[in-house]
């Protein structure tokens, strides 16, 4: 079942998108930035701590692809 989850972060224009099942725990986001990525919380990830440009290279930086980035879709009035 854990390789089914997909979790979606949405902030600012952008969406991280978290697949758990891929995740080697490098620590790779937490100590790039660690007020967005804190595994010791819930939810680990917040992205009001940082811009999008901030988020978005971080994300990238990530060697197993668990972490990855979409733009956000535009918010329905």
């Amino acid at each position: 079942m854990r390789d089914r989850i997909v979790k979606r972060y949405t902030l600012n224009g952008v969406t991280v998108v978290w697949q758990p099942a891929l995740c080697r725990h490098t620590g790779i986001c937490a100590r790039g930035l660690p007020l967005v990525f804190d595994p010791r919380r819930r939810p680990w990830i917040e992205l009001e701590h940082a811009d999008a440009d901030a988020v978005t290279t971080q994300v990238e930086r990530c060697p197993s692809g668990a972490l990855t980035w979409v733009p956000a879709e535009p918010e329905e009035k």
